[in-house]
């Protein structure tokens, strides 16, 4: 019986060191996954960034092209620049 009870326990031994290995190479590609994941998390925010510099780029022109067309449509571009103006005075207001 104890030659059983040996065997038995160095068995349980090889499995215990395999399920340890095993949690370990988990803990560490969790680690590596949650790096990647910061790493795109901090490339979609500059994506973001991006886009919200270029909507504000794009808008720009577009007021630009309103106002070098004014020839053409005097009144769009009154409206387009007075709609500006409150604008830029609803900002002055709030950071007050």
């Amino acid at each position: 019986m104890s030659d059983e009870n040996n065997k038995l326990l160095v068995d349980l031994e090889v499995r215990i060191k395999q399920v340890m290995f095993l949690c370990d190479s988990l803990k560490d590609e969790n680690e590596r996954l949650k790096t990647e994941i910061r790493s795109r998390q901090k490339q979609v925010d500059e994506t973001v960034k991006d886009l919200q510099q270029l909507k504000t780029r794009y808008d720009g022109l577009k007021t630009a092209r309103t106002i070098t067309a004014a020839s053409v449509d005097v009144e769009t571009a009154k409206l387009k620049l007075s709609k500006l103006v409150r604008e830029v005075d609803k900002c002055i207001n709030l950071l007050k």
